[in-house]
């Protein structure tokens, strides 16, 4: 009995194996959705025969294999048709663009700004004002384009004088005030308001709103292109 289950789980593994070498050596978190769903089936699929070993090891072989022949079926489709890439794949999402957070796209995305910001902080960009364009890519991974100042060569690698780096905390969150944060920066809808009054808008406006400890406040409208203003606020940083 325990010879009969190593060697099925062997003959399983080495089949799963060769197949998924033979699927691509993508990480989990560069697959294409339809390629995800596949090896998680595959892996789903792969532990029935190894335990059941009543079940002919044939009928746990063949539904993997059908499962990686899809698969190979799917691939070479995407790669002949654009159209049919975009419906297997879906197409790349800008989330944000010169104008500053796309939430329309944020929403069809089933995203809130706080999956935005953890996908910049993960790309090694803290404030808003630093990127031009923010992609989410078909396979779930987010792509930034620097503003010019901001690209790997910038203005401190040619000793040119540059403020120092703060990290900022969110005001506002898809138009709705984060109470929590205002308390632990100190800032109540007064100072927001005044603030705001700098460029003629109204909190009613607003879709998102940080400040660093520098007192340097990014403004995103629900219309409009962003806005990135100087105040006198002062933080201690301790957010």
């Amino acid at each position: 009995m325990a010879f009969t289950l190593i060697t099925r789980s062997l003959i399983i593994y080495l089949i799963v194996f060769l197949l998924l070498r033979l699927m691509g050596k993508r990480q989990i978190g560069e697959m294409q959705p339809f390629e995800l769903v596949i090896t998680l089936i595959i892996a789903d699929l792969a532990t029935i025969p190894m335990a059941e070993t009543a079940l002919p090891l044939i009928h746990g072989i063949i539904p993997i294999i059908t499962l990686a022949l899809i698969h190979f079926i799917l691939t070479f489709l995407s790669m002949k048709s654009v159209y049919l890439r975009k419906l297997i794949n879906g197409k790349p999402v800008i989330v944000v663009n010169p104008n500053g957070i796309d939430h329309k796209s944020l929403k069809r995305l089933n995203m809130n700004v706080n999956d935005l910001m953890e996908n910049l902080r993960g790309c090694g960009y803290f404030n808003l004002e630093e990127v031009l364009y923010a992609i989410m890519q078909t396979n779930g991974t987010l792509t930034v384009l620097p503003r010019s100042a901001y690209a790997p060569l910038n203005a401190s690698n040619v000793g040119i004088k540059v403020e120092n780096a703060s990290l900022p905390i969110i005001l506002i969150s898809e138009g709705k005030v984060v109470k929590e944060n205002m308390e632990i920066a100190q800032i109540n809808n007064n100072f927001l308001v005044k603030q705001l009054g700098k460029v003629s808008l109204k909190i009613s406006d607003i879709f998102f709103i940080s400040i660093n400890t520098e007192g340097k406040m990014y403004i995103q409208p629900k219309t409009g292109e962003f806005k990135v203003i100087e105040t006198n606020y002062q933080g201690d940083g301790k957010w």
